[in-house]
Parts: structure tokens; sequence; C-alpha cells
């Protein structure tokens, strides 16, 4: 069920995020209509979006290390945002997490050979 979750920056401002999240058994707090904003997240947006730092990095440095480094690596992964759990990485295609394409210039290529 898609809702709104509030997330405030560091800054103190707030940002309101759509989230798909499993539908829950009526609580205390009340029931809450589509749409309406009805959580607080438990950590700034920041905070959320920087738990996919780690790995987004450790992916782009094992890439790095190649003995045939590409010219350019492009890196495409699928987030979205949950109040309890702040940002979860989701699948880009049907099974995949990360999305990877490496590409290496002829030139570059001619060069080694």
């Amino acid at each position: 069920m898609k809702h709104l979750v509030t997330f405030t920056l560091e800054d103190g401002s707030t940002i309101v995020v759509e989230t798909e999240e499993p539908e829950a058994e009526p609580t205390t707090r009340g029931l809450h209509r589509p749409g309406e904003v009805n959580d607080q997240a438990k950590e700034t947006f920041e905070q959320a979006l920087s738990k996919v730092r780690p790995a987004t990095e450790k992916v782009i440095t094992l890439l790095r290390s190649l003995a045939h480094q590409p010219d350019e690596i492009e890196m495409e992964f699928g987030f979205s945002f949950s109040a309890a759990a702040g940002v979860v990485i989701t699948s880009v295609g049907t099974a995949a997490n990360y999305r990877v394409t490496l590409r290496w210039k002829h030139e570059a290529a001619e060069k080694q050979e």
C-alpha cells in the first residue's frame, strides 16, 4: 500500500516521500487514507541515503581493480524508501539489484596490443 513518509533533512527542513509498504494491521495511531502523511522516518534523509554508499563504493572499487580497467563504468541500482528501514536497495531488472556496464574505448584497446 502506498503512503507518505516525512524525512527530515540535516538542515531541519523536511521532504515527503511516497513509499510502498505492506498493509499493516490498524494501530492506536488510527487509520490513514492512501496519500496521507502518516509516518515520520526514524532517520534523516541523508542518513537513509548514506546506507547505500558503502555497497556502491565497494562495487566501483572492485571494478576499478580489474586487470584491464574499463574507460567507463556505468552502474545502475534501484532503491526505495521505508519509514522503518530508511533506504532499501531494490531490483533494477528481473532479478538483479545492480546493473553494471563496462566500456573500453577502441583506441585504448589498440594501444595495449
